[in-house]
């Protein structure tokens, strides 16, 4: 049986790792706690050019106004989450609210 001070060592390796993960995908750290452990992430909104889309449409005849769509509303927008482990030593991940 594992002590208590080994699975909090394990504990934050792991959730370590996944804040790693996350800020090589463009996360960037709003606020951290080793001690329970979470953390709020934040990626910025992305600038979505909107000549250059409107020429693709134009050259795929229209077909590309689905993804222009997509990339405008959902892939451009900000998102904030909060990473945490719970009781159990389970990463879990969940949306903040933007308001």
């Amino acid at each position: 049986m594992k002590s208590k001070t080994n699975i909090n060592n394990d504990n934050l390796i792991k959730f370590s790792s996944i804040l790693k993960d996350k800020t090589n995908n463009g996360f960037i750290v709003l606020e951290r706690n080793d001690k329970l452990p979470y953390a709020v992430l934040l990626k910025k909104k992305k600038k979505v050019d909107h000549l250059f889309n409107f020429w693709i449409f134009c050259a795929t005849l229209g077909l590309w106004s689905i993804a222009w769509i997509y990339i405008t509303q959902v892939s451009s927008k900000a998102k904030k989450i909060l990473i945490a482990i719970d009781e159990d030593g389970n990463p879990f991940e969940e949306k903040c609210y933007m308001g």
